[in-house]
Protein backbone atom coordinates (compact mmCIF):
# COMPACT_ATOMS: atom_id res chain seq x y z
CA UNK A 1 0.00 0.00 0.00
CA UNK A 2 1.08 3.28 -0.94
CA UNK A 3 2.20 6.29 1.42
CA UNK A 4 -1.09 8.21 -0.27
CA UNK A 5 -3.24 5.06 0.18
CA UNK A 6 -2.46 4.19 3.58
CA UNK A 7 -3.09 7.81 4.56
CA UNK A 8 -6.35 8.29 2.90
CA UNK A 9 -7.75 5.08 4.76
CA UNK A 10 -5.99 6.50 8.40
CA UNK A 11 -8.61 9.55 7.40
CA UNK A 12 -11.51 7.52 7.06
CA UNK A 13 -10.36 5.16 9.89
CA UNK A 14 -10.41 8.68 11.91
CA UNK A 15 -13.58 9.68 10.43
CA UNK A 16 -15.98 7.01 11.43
CA UNK A 17 -18.37 7.44 13.83
CA UNK A 18 -21.55 4.93 15.42
CA UNK A 19 -24.41 4.58 13.62
CA UNK A 20 -26.52 6.76 15.66
CA UNK A 21 -24.08 9.68 15.44
CA UNK A 22 -24.64 9.60 11.90
CA UNK A 23 -28.43 9.47 12.61
CA UNK A 24 -28.13 12.69 14.81
CA UNK A 25 -25.44 14.41 12.69
CA UNK A 26 -28.22 13.92 9.55
CA UNK A 27 -31.16 14.93 11.56
CA UNK A 28 -29.10 18.57 12.08
CA UNK A 29 -28.61 18.71 8.41
CA UNK A 30 -31.58 18.02 7.76
CA UNK A 31 -33.20 20.28 10.41
CA UNK A 32 -30.62 23.36 9.15
CA UNK A 33 -31.87 22.40 5.35
CA UNK A 34 -35.44 23.01 6.68
CA UNK A 35 -35.29 26.01 8.35
CA UNK A 36 -33.48 27.90 5.48
CA UNK A 37 -36.03 27.10 3.23
CA UNK A 38 -38.78 28.38 5.80
CA UNK A 39 -36.97 31.31 6.80
CA UNK A 40 -36.07 32.14 3.19
CA UNK A 41 -39.96 31.43 2.43
CA UNK A 42 -41.14 33.41 5.14
CA UNK A 43 -39.05 36.57 3.76
CA UNK A 44 -40.11 35.98 -0.15
CA UNK A 45 -43.53 36.18 1.25
CA UNK A 46 -43.17 39.83 1.92
CA UNK A 47 -42.08 40.36 -1.92
CA UNK A 48 -44.63 37.77 -3.17
CA UNK A 49 -46.28 40.12 -5.37
CA UNK A 50 -43.36 41.44 -7.12
CA UNK A 51 -42.04 38.04 -7.31
CA UNK A 52 -45.07 36.74 -10.02
CA UNK A 53 -45.11 40.05 -11.53
CA UNK A 54 -41.64 38.89 -12.50
CA UNK A 55 -42.57 35.46 -13.21
CA UNK A 56 -46.15 36.77 -15.43
CA UNK A 57 -43.50 38.46 -17.73
CA UNK A 58 -42.77 35.50 -20.29
CA UNK A 59 -46.30 35.59 -20.37
CA UNK A 60 -46.28 39.05 -21.28
CA UNK A 61 -43.58 38.71 -23.41
CA UNK A 62 -45.82 36.08 -25.50
CA UNK A 63 -48.45 38.30 -25.99
CA UNK A 64 -46.86 40.91 -26.97
CA UNK A 65 -45.15 38.78 -29.78
CA UNK A 66 -48.67 37.56 -30.59
CA UNK A 67 -51.00 40.08 -30.32
CA UNK A 68 -49.18 43.06 -30.12
CA UNK A 69 -47.78 46.48 -28.16
CA UNK A 70 -51.88 47.33 -27.39
CA UNK A 71 -52.92 43.96 -26.23
CA UNK A 72 -49.47 43.69 -24.10
CA UNK A 73 -50.43 46.86 -22.03
CA UNK A 74 -53.56 44.99 -20.26
CA UNK A 75 -52.37 41.59 -19.63
CA UNK A 76 -54.65 39.82 -17.43
CA UNK A 77 -54.98 36.92 -15.70
CA UNK A 78 -58.03 35.28 -13.68
CA UNK A 79 -58.93 34.41 -9.97
CA UNK A 80 -61.92 32.14 -10.11
CA UNK A 81 -61.88 31.25 -5.83
CA UNK A 82 -62.01 33.62 -3.37
CA UNK A 83 -58.69 32.75 -1.94
CA UNK A 84 -56.67 31.57 -5.20
CA UNK A 85 -54.42 34.74 -4.93
CA UNK A 86 -53.41 34.04 -1.58
CA UNK A 87 -52.83 30.27 -2.09
CA UNK A 88 -50.68 31.66 -5.45
CA UNK A 89 -48.97 33.88 -3.28
CA UNK A 90 -47.88 31.04 -0.48
CA UNK A 91 -46.73 29.16 -3.77
CA UNK A 92 -45.05 31.57 -5.45
CA UNK A 93 -42.85 32.39 -1.78
CA UNK A 94 -42.57 28.76 -1.60
CA UNK A 95 -40.89 28.25 -4.84
CA UNK A 96 -38.18 31.37 -4.46
CA UNK A 97 -37.70 30.46 -0.64
CA UNK A 98 -36.47 27.07 -2.10
CA UNK A 99 -34.49 28.88 -4.78
CA UNK A 100 -32.75 31.14 -2.34
CA UNK A 101 -32.02 28.57 0.53
CA UNK A 102 -30.48 26.31 -2.44
CA UNK A 103 -26.93 26.80 -1.47
CA UNK A 104 -27.82 26.13 2.02
CA UNK A 105 -29.41 23.17 1.16
CA UNK A 106 -26.52 21.86 -1.20
CA UNK A 107 -23.73 22.38 1.41
CA UNK A 108 -25.64 20.57 4.07
CA UNK A 109 -25.81 17.64 1.58
CA UNK A 110 -22.02 18.17 1.04
CA UNK A 111 -21.02 19.02 4.40
CA UNK A 112 -22.54 15.25 5.81
CA UNK A 113 -21.14 13.22 3.27
CA UNK A 114 -17.56 14.81 3.25
CA UNK A 115 -16.37 12.87 6.07
CA UNK A 116 -16.83 9.57 4.62
CA UNK A 117 -14.42 10.91 1.41
CA UNK A 118 -10.99 11.00 0.82
CA UNK A 119 -9.40 14.48 1.18
CA UNK A 120 -9.03 13.92 -2.79
CA UNK A 121 -12.29 13.38 -3.20
CA UNK A 122 -12.91 16.47 -1.03
CA UNK A 123 -11.05 18.43 -3.05
CA UNK A 124 -12.44 17.46 -5.98
CA UNK A 125 -16.04 18.40 -4.91
CA UNK A 126 -15.47 21.26 -3.47
CA UNK A 127 -16.34 23.37 -7.25
CA UNK A 128 -19.16 21.60 -7.59
CA UNK A 129 -20.52 23.56 -4.50
CA UNK A 130 -20.45 26.56 -6.87
CA UNK A 131 -20.93 24.95 -10.00
CA UNK A 132 -24.59 23.08 -8.60
CA UNK A 133 -26.70 26.56 -8.09
CA UNK A 134 -24.88 28.46 -10.87
CA UNK A 135 -26.43 25.62 -12.68
CA UNK A 136 -29.64 25.60 -11.11
CA UNK A 137 -29.87 29.09 -12.16
CA UNK A 138 -29.17 28.57 -15.83
CA UNK A 139 -31.88 26.00 -15.85
CA UNK A 140 -34.36 28.51 -14.38
CA UNK A 141 -33.30 31.03 -16.79
CA UNK A 142 -33.72 28.53 -19.77
CA UNK A 143 -37.05 28.10 -18.76
CA UNK A 144 -37.71 32.24 -17.92
CA UNK A 145 -36.27 33.19 -21.15
CA UNK A 146 -36.78 30.29 -23.87
CA UNK A 147 -39.31 27.80 -23.16
CA UNK A 148 -41.77 29.82 -21.25
CA UNK A 149 -41.99 32.57 -23.97
CA UNK A 150 -41.90 29.66 -26.46
CA UNK A 151 -44.74 27.60 -25.15
CA UNK A 152 -47.02 30.44 -24.47
CA UNK A 153 -46.79 32.11 -27.46
CA UNK A 154 -47.62 28.38 -29.02
CA UNK A 155 -50.84 28.29 -26.82
CA UNK A 156 -51.65 32.11 -27.86
CA UNK A 157 -51.55 31.15 -31.35
CA UNK A 158 -53.70 28.34 -30.76
CA UNK A 159 -56.29 30.98 -29.96
CA UNK A 160 -59.44 31.34 -32.75
CA UNK A 161 -60.13 35.25 -32.48
CA UNK A 162 -62.47 35.81 -35.88
CA UNK A 163 -65.56 34.07 -37.17
CA UNK A 164 -68.90 32.96 -35.49
CA UNK A 165 -67.30 30.85 -32.95
CA UNK A 166 -63.86 32.21 -31.07
CA UNK A 167 -61.73 30.47 -28.60
CA UNK A 168 -59.77 33.02 -26.34
CA UNK A 169 -57.43 31.84 -23.48
CA UNK A 170 -58.63 32.75 -20.03
CA UNK A 171 -55.20 31.80 -18.11
CA UNK A 172 -55.92 31.04 -14.03
CA UNK A 173 -53.85 32.16 -11.81
CA UNK A 174 -52.63 29.51 -9.89
CA UNK A 175 -52.20 27.38 -13.05
CA UNK A 176 -50.40 29.58 -14.77
CA UNK A 177 -47.58 29.79 -11.64
CA UNK A 178 -48.18 25.96 -10.92
CA UNK A 179 -46.90 25.34 -14.52
CA UNK A 180 -44.04 28.00 -14.76
CA UNK A 181 -42.63 27.11 -10.93
CA UNK A 182 -42.74 23.37 -11.73
CA UNK A 183 -40.67 23.72 -15.27
CA UNK A 184 -38.49 26.42 -13.02
CA UNK A 185 -37.61 24.06 -10.50
CA UNK A 186 -37.55 20.81 -12.81
CA UNK A 187 -34.69 22.35 -15.14
CA UNK A 188 -32.72 23.55 -12.43
CA UNK A 189 -32.64 20.07 -11.30
CA UNK A 190 -31.88 18.60 -14.44
CA UNK A 191 -29.49 21.26 -15.31
CA UNK A 192 -27.55 19.41 -12.20
CA UNK A 193 -26.93 16.30 -14.85
CA UNK A 194 -23.06 17.99 -15.92
CA UNK A 195 -22.46 18.77 -12.30
CA UNK A 196 -23.27 15.44 -11.07
CA UNK A 197 -21.66 13.41 -14.14
CA UNK A 198 -18.25 15.32 -13.71
CA UNK A 199 -18.64 15.41 -9.79
CA UNK A 200 -18.58 10.94 -10.60
CA UNK A 201 -15.94 11.20 -13.05
CA UNK A 202 -13.66 13.25 -10.70
CA UNK A 203 -13.49 10.50 -8.11
CA UNK A 204 -13.23 7.87 -11.05
CA UNK A 205 -16.62 6.41 -10.65
CA UNK A 206 -17.60 7.30 -14.46
CA UNK A 207 -15.85 7.75 -17.69
CA UNK A 208 -16.49 9.08 -20.97
CA UNK A 209 -16.53 5.64 -22.40
CA UNK A 210 -19.52 4.43 -20.17
CA UNK A 211 -21.30 7.80 -21.20
CA UNK A 212 -20.78 6.93 -24.89
CA UNK A 213 -22.03 3.09 -24.90
CA UNK A 214 -24.83 4.39 -22.84
CA UNK A 215 -25.85 6.98 -25.00
CA UNK A 216 -28.86 4.95 -26.01
CA UNK A 217 -29.84 4.06 -22.36
CA UNK A 218 -29.75 8.09 -21.74
CA UNK A 219 -32.28 8.74 -24.44
CA UNK A 220 -34.75 6.46 -22.77
CA UNK A 221 -34.14 8.16 -18.80
CA UNK A 222 -34.24 11.43 -20.61
CA UNK A 223 -37.15 11.24 -22.26
CA UNK A 224 -38.93 9.32 -19.18
CA UNK A 225 -37.68 12.24 -16.82
CA UNK A 226 -39.50 14.81 -19.52
CA UNK A 227 -42.45 13.28 -19.38
CA UNK A 228 -42.53 12.68 -15.47
CA UNK A 229 -41.68 16.42 -14.68
CA UNK A 230 -43.46 18.28 -17.05
CA UNK A 231 -47.40 19.35 -17.99
CA UNK A 232 -48.59 16.35 -20.74
CA UNK A 233 -47.95 18.26 -23.49
CA UNK A 234 -45.49 17.70 -26.20
CA UNK A 235 -43.91 21.39 -26.75
CA UNK A 236 -43.27 21.37 -22.95
CA UNK A 237 -41.82 17.53 -23.33
CA UNK A 238 -39.69 18.36 -26.29
CA UNK A 239 -38.08 21.90 -24.44
CA UNK A 240 -37.11 20.11 -21.68
CA UNK A 241 -35.78 16.83 -23.65
CA UNK A 242 -33.58 18.54 -26.17
CA UNK A 243 -31.72 20.67 -23.12
CA UNK A 244 -30.88 17.64 -21.40
CA UNK A 245 -29.99 15.49 -24.18
CA UNK A 246 -27.45 18.75 -25.39
CA UNK A 247 -26.21 18.46 -21.75
CA UNK A 248 -25.47 14.64 -21.82
CA UNK A 249 -23.10 14.96 -24.49
CA UNK A 250 -21.44 18.32 -23.39
CA UNK A 251 -20.97 16.30 -20.34
CA UNK A 252 -19.03 13.19 -21.98
CA UNK A 253 -16.56 16.23 -23.64
CA UNK A 254 -16.29 17.20 -19.54
CA UNK A 255 -15.65 13.96 -18.53
CA UNK A 256 -13.19 13.37 -20.99
CA UNK A 257 -11.36 16.43 -20.02
CA UNK A 258 -11.64 15.77 -16.57
CA UNK A 259 -10.09 12.10 -17.17
CA UNK A 260 -7.19 13.13 -18.78
CA UNK A 261 -6.43 16.06 -16.43
CA UNK A 262 -6.64 13.07 -13.45
CA UNK A 263 -4.67 10.52 -15.54
CA UNK A 264 -1.63 13.35 -15.76
CA UNK A 265 -2.21 13.74 -12.12
CA UNK A 266 -1.89 10.16 -11.52
CA UNK A 267 1.42 9.58 -13.62
CA UNK A 268 2.73 12.22 -11.90
CA UNK A 269 2.22 10.68 -8.43
CA UNK A 270 3.04 7.67 -9.74
CA UNK A 271 6.23 9.10 -11.51
CA UNK A 272 7.64 11.24 -8.24
CA UNK A 273 6.52 8.13 -5.64
CA UNK A 274 9.13 5.92 -8.30
CA UNK A 275 11.63 8.79 -8.23
CA UNK A 276 11.56 8.97 -4.00
CA UNK A 277 12.26 4.96 -3.89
Amino acid sequence: MTDAARSDEDEIEASRAPLLDHLSELRTRLLIALAAVVVATGVCYLFAKDIYIFLVEPYHTAVLRTQGAEAAQNVRLQATHPFEIFFTNLKVALFAGIVVAFPVVAYQAYAFVAPGLYKRERVAAAPFLIAAPVMFLVGGAFVYYVAMPFAMQFALGLQVTEGPVQIELHTKVNEYFSLVTTLMLAFGLCFQLPVVLSLLASVGMVTAGILRKGRRYAVVGIAAIAACVTPPDVISMTMMFLPMYALYEASIWIVWVIERARGRRIAAEDAKLAAAE
